[in-house]
């Protein structure tokens, strides 16, 4: 969708009911949305629906529809005041409010003209995707019926993205016209589902009795999944034992399912066998090269078993490959720090501390590595460069946060 268009998606760890669609191609879920949808193709109904905000530069024009309605809002208010002043001071309140009306719901207007074209060529996307395009209306319609029940606390997806009946009548229009397609759920949906569920018990042995009680009375979709929630709540719940023989069970029937790999190699490492733990992950790592999260693990199991070299050799290659990946940069500091590249861990800090947002404290770690003796031409003009150009965002930043 959208030639020439790339997208990264990404998950906020948030349990509230929210997609947005940022600037770049950025489009970003909540866990609670996530959990909320039931199946994958209601997920993927969201993600084309944010995909056209995308591609339809919904948002570009949303500001300059923005900017041009306050220039014209401050021209119609001046105007209709001046006018009303003849009448008396009510007339004239009344006219300024009347134009304020009538400006916010242009914008409305505006909204919902991008949300209807969002729902029209988002189903087309879902459908050629090989998703179910029925899945949009039935999440609107589930939505719908949340509206009702929230009241006033609306969901923020809901304030975004309001769902009214004749919105329904519409997607379910559009749907109907595509032939029927049945999609079952991918594994690594239902798998993400589990692991999402597990974090929402604020207790550990809550999920482990959750997970326990679902298999031994076969309320699941699959019981895969849902042993594999079982594990991650062992896990989180200090039980490695009964966490490694759950894992075992699924990586004998499904030893190309790499969270099953990746989530019994930390069982492995916790429990105390490292050696398994690594043996296991570098079996694979041959299998699944490309595999960002099995490498990744596998880097930091170098580092928590003192083999720094190989972590750091490891990450640097994963760095280059998702330059926007903080944790890498984090376990990239430590490998470099401790190999003795204390300037080189600090500027691998910065990034990390840059790429979430912390700018004030990426600035901190660059002005640490500057006083680092030793550093040749090449190096000090590099984090100079650096940290002039963070410390130039913060103080903008300042400077935006004193103007409102």
């Amino acid at each position: 969708p959208g030639q020439g268009t790339s997208f990264n998606f990404f998950l906020v760890d948030s349990p509230e009911i929210n997609a947005y669609a940022g600037p770049g191609g950025y489009i970003g879920v909540y866990t609670g949305l996530l959990l909320t949808t039931e199946s994958e193709s209601e997920l993927a109904a969201v993600l084309a629906h944010e995909i056209t905000h995308v591609t339809q530069k919904h948002l570009q024009r949303a500001w300059h529809s923005a900017s041009n309605l306050s220039l014209v809002q401050g021209a119609a208010l001046i105007a209709a005041i001046i006018l009303g002043a003849a009448a008396g001071g009510d007339a004239a309140m009344a006219a300024a409010m009347g134009t304020q009306a009538a400006m916010q719901q242009q914008q409305i207007n505006f909204t919902r003209h991008n949300e209807q074209e969002a729902d029209r060529l988002g189903i087309s996307i879902l459908y050629d995707a090989g998703f179910d395009p029925r899945a949009m209306p039935s999440f609107f319609t589930r939505m719908g019926r949340a509206n009702q029940s929230y009241g006033r606390e609306l969901p923020e997806f809901l304030r975004t993205h309001p769902v009214t009946n004749s919105r329904i009548a519409d997607s379910l229009g559009r749907a109907e016209k595509y032939p029927y397609r049945q999609r079952p759920d991918s594994r690594r949906y239902l798998l993400s589902r589990a692991a999402l569920r597990e974090q929402t018990f604020e207790q550990p042995e809550e999920a482990v009795t959750y997970f326990r009680t679902a298999l031994k009375e076969g309320r699941y979709r699959d019981q895969a999944a849902t042993q594999y929630g079982l594990a991650v709540a062992l896990l989180h719940n200090a039980k490695y034992g009964e966490a490694r023989s759950e894992l075992e069970k699924l990586t004998r029937q499904y030893p190309d399912v790499l969270e099953f790999v990746i989530t019994a190699s930390r069982a492995d490492i916790e429990s105390g066998h490292a050696t398994q733990a690594i043996q296991r992950l570098e079996q694979n790592s041959h299998k699944f090269p490309l595999s960002y999260p099995l490498q990744l693990t596998l880097a930091e199991f170098y580092l928590r078993t003192g083999q720094a070299k190989p972590a750091y050799k490891k990450l640097k290659l994963l760095a280059d490959v998702q330059p926007e990946n903080a944790q890498a940069y984090k376990l990239l500091a430590k490998a470099a720090a401790a190999l003795d590249h204390k300037a080189e861990s600090h500027e691998f800090m910065a990034t990390h501390y840059y790429l979430r947002g912390s700018l004030e404290a990426a600035v901190l770690q660059l002005k640490i590595a500057l006083r680092i003796p030793g550093l040749d031409f090449y190096q000090t003009a590099k984090l100079e460069s650096r940290l002039k150009k963070i410390q130039t965002e913060v103080d903008e930043l300042k400077k935006e946060q004193k103007k409102n």
